[in-house]
């Protein structure tokens, strides 16, 4: 059984994350380790007096205490992170557990629709470009990309040619692969695209786009994408099975009135997943 270990933060309540993260690779027949960067009673989506508690002392000794036992993975998932500080303990952690045979896939969530999230900065985006160089596989949006790139928001003003010089210049970060997610070049149709900076070759996947907008898809793509991947799938393969799983999530979630702040229902949408491996 392949072994993932995901570092990002934990809502007990919301679906967003950690709490997206563990249920999907699991599903997908992949062990799922945690390092919990902080704790929060709900996510920041739509509730307010929400608890945090910052775990970022902990980062360190559970690494440490892995490495003593001898811990090895076959992928480290990175989502989310608060700080200067644990970007530098997350670096660290991919010297520690990275090598030839462990994949590294950061998806840089700090950015979307042309703003950064509250906190964040764009001393903090060229920050997390310098950790995703270290990757084999990113996942960042269009505004996240324009962001560690120091570049200006395009917005939906764009083509083909566009995202391909985009998806070049990101992997000149040091990443191996770079996979823009939430591109369309067609009314009614979104989905992925991806150039993989070895072989010099793109890979892409659109479906069905709905006229609505949830919040945690980007980490659902992202769990499932890394699923795919431990899962034996080629890049091309792994985007068809995180889009068409997140469009199945988005449609199993439209009508529900407070799912917008909340999450989409990615649990209904797991038989759809797990029969997308062919299981």
């Amino acid at each position: 059984m392949k072994r993932v270990v995901s570092i990002q933060d934990i809502s007990c309540l919301g679906k967003c994350s950690l709490t997206v993260a563990l249920p999907i690779i699991s599903a997908m027949g992949v062990e799922t380790c945690v390092v919990p960067t902080a704790v929060l009673s709900t996510h920041t989506g739509g509730f307010s007096g929400f608890t945090f508690h910052d775990l970022t002392q902990e980062v360190a000794p559970i690494a440490a205490h892995w490495k003593k036992e001898g811990i090895t993975f076959d992928a480290i998932y990175t989502g989310y992170l608060g700080s200067f500080e644990q970007i530098q303990l997350v670096s660290d952690f991919f010297d520690q557990f990275g090598g030839e045979n462990t994949l590294i896939y950061a998806d840089p969530a700090m950015a979307d629709n042309g703003v950064l999230y509250t906190g964040f900065t764009p001393e903090f985006a060229r920050e997390m470009g310098k950790l995703c160089g270290k990757a084999d596989v990113i996942v960042p949006n269009l505004t996240e990309a324009a962001f560690m790139l120091g570049e200006e928001y395009v917005g939906e003003d764009y083509d083909e040619a566009y995202i391909k010089g985009l998806l070049q210049r990101l992997t000149g970060l040091g990443c191996k692969v770079a996979v823009l997610t939430g591109v369309s070049f067609e009314k009614g149709k979104i989905g992925a695209m991806a150039y993989d900076s070895s072989t010099g070759t793109y890979a892409s996947y659109f479906n069905e786009e709905l006229p609505v907008r949830f919040h945690g898809t980007g980490d659902v793509f992202a769990s499932a994408c890394v699923g795919a991947l431990m899962n034996g799938k080629d890049l091309t393969g792994a985007l068809k099975i995180a889009v068409d799983y997140t469009l199945e999530c988005i449609r199993d979630t439209q009508n529900d009135p407070d799912a917008r702040w909340y999450g989409v229902n990615f649990e209904s949408a797991i038989p759809m997943l797990v029969r997308s491996l062919g299981r």
